[in-house]
C-alpha cells in the first residue's frame, strides 16, 4: 500500500536543478582557451539534459499506419552565460567560431576538423561531494550560434547574459563520475 512514508523514502529530496556543473573544453587555438575554460565553470548558468529522441517512420497498411522505430536525432545544445566583465568567454566563444569560419576571409583557420570538442554537463549530489549522479558528454561539438547581447540605458539592475548553442554528433550519458568543482 502506498502512503506518504513510502513516498518519502523513495524520494530522497529529489534533484535539484540548480545543481549541476558544465564544462566547456576550447580548441587550443582559441585565443585565452585557458582562462575561458576555467571561467566557464562558474560562469555557465543554465544548460539542459540532453533531450532522447528517435522519430517514428509511419508504413502505411490497408488504411492503419504502422509505426516502426526511425532514426535517432540529435537536438543542439544550448547554455546560457554570465558576461564576465573582460569578457573572456565571450571573446573566446568568438575566436573559436572565427576559427571555424573566419569573419573576414570565409576561411577555416584549422585545418581539418581541429575545431570539434567533446563537451560535458554533470548533474551534481546535494551533499556536494565531488561526484555527479548523472554525466553527459557531447561528442564532437561546436559552437554554432552566439546571442546578442541586448544594451539599454534603463536596464541597471542586471547583469548581461549571452546564448551559445552546440550541434555534435551524439551524446553518451554516464553515472557516479568525479568532478573537479
Amino acid at each position: 500500500m502506498s502512503n506518504i512514508t513510502n513516498f518519502k523514502g523513495q524520494f530522497a529530496g529529489g534533484a535539484r536543478p540548480n545543481l549541476f556543473q558544465a564544462e566547456i573544453t576550447f580548441p587550443a587555438a582559441v585565443t585565452g582557451a585557458g582562462s575561458a575554460q576555467g571561467l566557464s565553470r562558474f560562469m555557465i548558468k543554465a544548460a539542459q539534459l540532453p533531450a532522447s529522441i528517435i522519430a517514428p517512420i509511419e508504413v502505411p497498411y490497408r488504411g492503419r499506419k504502422l509505426k516502426v522505430a526511425g532514426d535517432r536525432t540529435f537536438e543542439p545544445w544550448t547554455v546560457t552565460v554570465i558576461n564576465d566583465v573582460g569578457m573572456e568567454i565571450r571573446n573566446a566563444f568568438e575566436s573559436w567560431m572565427d576559427l571555424i569560419n573566419r569573419n573576414v576571409s570565409n576561411t577555416t583557420g584549422l585545418p581539418g576538423l581541429n575545431y570539434y570538442r567533446d563537451l560535458q554537463i554533470y548533474q551534481l549530489n546535494r551533499d556536494f561531494t565531488a561526484t555527479s549522479t548523472k554525466s553527459y558528454n557531447f561528442v564532437d561539438a561546436f559552437p554554432t550560434n552566439i546571442s546578442a547581447i541586448d544594451l539599454n540605458y534603463e536596464t541597471n539592475d542586471a547583469v548581461e547574459e549571452f546564448t551559445v548553442e552546440f550541434n555534435y554528433q551524439y551524446w553518451t550519458s554516464g553515472q557516479s563520475t568525479s568532478t573537479n568543482q
